[in-house]
């Protein structure tokens, strides 16, 4: 077994046990641990492909964007020690069927294709050539992934200002209530 080799199954198993972690732990503020955790195995793994762009993606929109905003989210909501309430049985199962649906999914089309055997010799692009395949709107561009990721990152931004206001007013109203059931010695 080479170092490669030892690395590649060091990161497939950071990345498979993170991810394990982060469905089935009842603490919130650890599941978004464990989250961060599969990310950056997820782009370990394009390094050890020598993809560093799209590793470096991995690490800022993901693991720099997305799950520093979903910690955020919690610790704005003020939940980061509570647990999860316990799922019923019945939620669980239907999980490991759907996981296993997707799995097989992924399988048969794996299956079905067929991979070629000879590979046309790949040149080190430039940054330049990436910037052009990532803004271009052809067939082949990047365009619609690249603003569907603005989006995402919006979508994650907004439901993080949405969950803090809504803790904000249950706050507020709850105060409201507290100062009327107070009664007036005047």
């Amino acid at each position: 077994m080479t170092g490669s080799t030892i690395i590649f199954y060091l990161l497939a198993a950071l990345t498979l046990v993170s991810g394990v972690l982060s469905v089935t732990t009842r603490h919130i503020f650890r599941a978004a641990i464990y989250l961060l955790f599969t990310l950056i195995g997820i782009a370990g793994i394009y390094f050890w492909m020598q993809y560093e762009f799209i590793a470096a993606v991995q690490i800022v929109v993901y693991a720099g964007g997305i799950a520093v905003l979903i910690i955020f989210s919690i610790f704005l909501t003020q939940q980061a020690g509570e647990k999860l309430p316990k799922q019923k049985m019945e939620r669980k199962i239907f999980s490991a069927l759907a996981v296993f649906c997707g799995f097989a999914l992924t399988m048969v089309q794996v299956l079905q294709h067929e991979f070629p055997v000879s590979v046309a010799p790949v040149t080190s692009p430039s940054v330049n050539d990436i910037g052009r395949q990532m803004l271009n709107v052809e067939e082949s561009g990047f365009a619609l992934p690249f603003e569907v990721i603005s989006m995402l990152l919006l979508a994650a931004m907004v439901g993080c200002i949405v969950i803090a206001m809504r803790e904000k007013r249950e706050n507020l109203n709850t105060e409201q209530k507290n100062i009327k059931r107070i009664p007036n010695d005047t």
